[in-house]
């Protein structure tokens, strides 16, 4: 095994299944937590058919599972989604969506189309 083996391992994991696009629009973030459930709110950065990304105004742990609520230019206009903490570096964080209805797939595919063509 070469010295090369774990960094090309490193990057290997990093492979998206989506493209990421910019996305910027308000974000409500809630999480169980002690009991009890709080809620912050941020900026996105970024949306891909699989996930967010999002600047907030609390920190979150890697792993823990949250309600995510957004915008998005289709109807109904409000994308709500179960989603976990895959990436968190202070207030920026990247959610994975887990639990996704195929309305909503088909909703973020087509928001997807639409920001790859704008760009």
């Amino acid at each position: 095994m070469s010295d090369d083996a774990p960094a090309a391992a490193k990057a290997q994991r990093r492979v998206r299944r989506f493209s990421r696009y910019g996305f910027d629009t308000r974000i409500q973030v809630s999480v169980f937590r002690e009991g009890r459930t709080t809620a912050c709110w941020g900026r996105t950065s970024e949306l891909g058919e699989d996930g967010i990304g999002a600047t907030l105004c609390g920190e979150l742990q890697i792993g823990e599972v949250v309600s995510l609520e957004f915008p998005i230019p289709i109807a109904p206009h409000l994308m709500k989604v179960r989603a976990a903490v895959r990436y968190s570096d202070g207030l920026h964080c990247g959610f994975e969506f887990l639990v996704v209805t195929g309305e909503q797939k088909l909703m973020l595919h087509q928001i997807c189309v639409v920001l790859a063509n704008a760009s």
